[in-house]
């Protein structure tokens, strides 16, 4: 057998199913843009772009750190961005170059074999890479089910030295919120470790964009806050929120944040840039959370946030809707299994504090008229 048949048959089998896909061309700016995370528009404002250029000076024209953080790439630019990052949340910071990076990252780290991860359903998929990574017996609780993960605490944690509760703030494909108070207060009944995913939740929510966690009061419960810096802050990087034990620990043995280049100076610098910035950003946040309301109203789907998921069911009918949006002018792409559950495909709409909700209305019309005219393509979408 050919070494590459394999592989040939499971893209053919891609094909087949309506998962393959190709690397897209880049989104024309003529279209609304409906698939990006820039949540409060800040990767296309060119007034905030020329400030930071204009304020930013580059001491050593580097374009790149060239080593790791443990080496020589540990600039007076990360120094920065950590003290900005601890002001806001009144805890050690540690920044790594992406959200993938930290999620493989952190609880490889800090598990061994002897611990316990109990994830929801539905966590993604860098979690579960990092999961996978480490050496802990992993159990999973079905997506935002409190009483199904207290019966796994009840009946497992005294089996194992130290358990992690791990979960997102604001679920990537669903845009629902995790029922955090509920889970910080097991957390500590079962004498366990919190770890909050809050990529789709910085910036967005909170009196200055810390996050759900910082929302409801419960950070100094959370023993690993995770966020990104390539979404609401439009920049590159990640970091994680813990206490200084944990920091140490991090920087120690975290190899995904010990063993690669550390980010670019000029990076890290608009990253700080952007933050101080993000703290008063209260009226950007509160227009998203108006528009959303008003625009999962007018598609008839259901959102707690600015993520707004319609489910068509398969693979073929959600890329099919997702042409007609494009062709009318709408850039929405279509989330198919493996990424969500077989049968759940769904458009996802990430919506921006820069949109208005007349240049979004067109969009249920479109919607509706398309699914009348092809309802046997459509059976979940035909009863939203």
């Amino acid at each position: 057998m050919n070494q590459q048949d394999r592989y040939i048959a499971e893209l053919q089998a891609d094909s087949v199913s309506g998962a393959f896909r190709n690397l897209p061309p880049a989104v024309d700016r003529n279209v609304v843009n409906l698939s990006s995370n820039d949540y409060l528009g800040i990767n296309e404002d060119a007034k905030l772009i020329d400030e930071f250029m204009s304020e930013y000076r580059m001491e050593t024209r580097s374009m790149s750190s060239c080593s790791s953080r443990l080496l020589t790439g540990n600039h007076d630019e990360y120094t920065k961005l950590e003290t900005t990052i601890e002001a806001l949340y009144q805890r050690r910071a540690l920044v790594y170059p992406s959200g993938y990076h930290v999620n493989i990252g952190v609880l490889p780290a800090v598990t061994t074999k002897r611990d316990l991860i109990v994830a929801d359903k539905l966590v993604h998929a860098s979690i579960i890479d990092g999961i996978r990574l480490s050496q802990a017996k992993l159990m999973r609780f079905n997506h935002n089910n409190i009483n199904h993960l207290q019966s796994i605490l009840e009946k497992h944690r005294s089996e194992y030295d130290h358990c992690f509760i791990v979960t997102e703030s604001i679920f990537s494909m669903d845009g629902d919120v995790a029922r955090l108070s509920e889970i910080a207060e097991l957390k500590q009944h079962y004498n366990a470790m919190l770890y909050v995913d809050e990529a789709h939740a910085f910036g967005v929510r909170g009196k200055c964009g810390e996050g759900v966690c910082g929302e409801i009061g419960i950070i100094d419960k959370v023993d690993f806050l995770v966020a990104t810096l390539g979404k609401a802050a439009a920049s590159m990087g990640s970091f994680v929120i813990t206490n200084e034990t944990m920091h140490n620990y991090l920087v120690n043995h975290s190899r995904s944040m010990i063993y690669t280049t550390a980010l670019p100076p000029i990076n890290v610098a608009w990253s700080n840039f952007v933050i101080r910035r993000i703290v008063r950003m209260q009226s950007e946040r509160e227009k998203l959370r108006q528009l959303s309301l008003h625009f999962a109203q007018s598609i008839d789907a259901e959102a707690e946030t600015h993520i707004v998921p319609y489910v068509t069911g398969t693979n073929a009918s959600a890329i099919k809707l997702a042409a007609h949006l494009r062709e009318n002018g709408f850039h929405v792409l279509p989330i198919r299994h493996p990424t969500v559950p077989q049968g759940t495909a769904r458009l996802r709409f990430s919506l921006k504090a820069d949109m208005n909700f007349d240049e979004l209305r067109p969009i249920g019309e479109l919607i509706r008229n398309y699914i009348n005219n092809h309802r046997d393509e459509f059976p979940m979408a035909a009863t939203q």
